[in-house]
């Protein structure tokens, strides 16, 4: 085929370089490297491992699968073979979960020059610690889907709610989290929500402390902040935030360990887009607190909170003058 040949609306030129001579790798490679060397800018340039976001996804659905045995896996599961399935799965979690965890320490201590926390060793009892705690994880799930059924009246058994329901997908990571949180395992547990978040929308700091029977319906835009502390049988809608007010400039650091998020007792329920605020903010046991509504002082228990019916004006043929 000749050149005449070429078909319509194709082009046999190839790419060149440019030929002004002016190459801009160079110069911000350069610019690129002095920033990220000199500490301007955040960056990973250490000679220890950081903790693998996707190794740490793989170990939120490897606790799935072993929460929540014969759902998210293409095994056949039987009596006969459970225990089989169960020492596997537990065997090759404790390792990969031991390995994230050393890289999450040893990266910290790197950062903040601390002397050896003998990382390996903590790694493998830490790993262990949270195996050890995953019965009573699963006891608390177990609240959670029942929650969940007797909440939602679409909600047709537990296989629909494991399956398909955010909020429990969500709570699930979160209880996970939780629990390394509160061994002080840096970073994996931020890593786990901001998973979390990313399926569903739905944030919850590890920090927060949350009862069992816990259900959050239809799920996207909730917020539960990281001193938040939640009772039991407590229900939530979508949008609901529960956070903190207005901080100074430097309240990062002053108020790192301050209670700056609200406390919703015992079966408390929250209807949709409702803002919760204020570490001094209580909301007492069994009162309900309407959609929309914004709150930033405490109700006493047995309380309803709601918003005057807004002022609806009705534009048509149809309508009444």
């Amino acid at each position: 085929m000749g050149e005449q040949d070429i078909l319509p609306g194709t082009c046999n030129s190839e790419a060149v370089t440019d030929s002004t001579g002016t190459d801009p790798v160079p110069e911000v490679v350069e610019a690129l490297a002095e920033g990220f060397k000199s500490g301007r800018w955040a960056s990973h340039i250490e000679p220890v491992a950081i903790p693998s976001k996707s190794e740490v996804i793989e170990l939120v659905e490897q606790m799935q699968r072993i929460l929540f045995p014969g759902y998210f896996t293409s095994m056949v599961l039987r009596p006969n073979n459970l225990h089989y399935y169960l020492g596997q799965e537990l065997s090759l979690l404790q390792e990969n979960l031991a390995d994230q965890i050393g890289s999450a320490i040893r990266h910290d201590c790197f950062r903040h020059n601390q002397v050896c926390t003998k990382c390996g060793e903590r790694s493998f009892e830490l790993a262990s610690e949270l195996i050890s705690c995953l019965p009573e994880i699963r006891n608390l799930l177990e609240s959670d889907i029942e929650a969940t059924l007797t909440g939602d009246p679409a909600a047709a058994h537990r296989d629909e709610v494991i399956f398909s329901y955010p909020g429990l997908f969500a709570t699930m990571i979160y209880r996970v989290a939780h629990v390394l949180n509160t061994m002080e395992v840096p970073i994996i547990p931020r890593i786990m929500s901001e998973y979390a978040f990313h399926r569903t929308a739905i944030d919850i700091n590890p920090g927060a402390s949350i009862g069992g029977s816990f259900f959050i319906d239809h799920g996207a835009g909730v917020v539960i902040g990281a001193t938040c502390k939640i009772g039991s049988r407590v229900r939530i809608y979508q949008g609901v935030t529960l956070g903190a007010l207005s901080l100074p400039k430097d309240a990062g650091k002053k108020l790192r360990n301050v209670k700056r998020h609200p406390t919703i007792e015992d079966d408390v329920i929250i209807y949709s887009n409702a803002t919760i605020l204020g570490g001094d903010t209580v909301v007492g046991a069994r009162s309900v607190i309407g959609g929309n509504v914004w709150l930033t002082k405490s109700v006493g228990p047995d309380t309803k909170v709601a918003l005057d019916p807004p002022q609806l004006k009705y534009f048509g043929p149809e309508q009444k003058k």
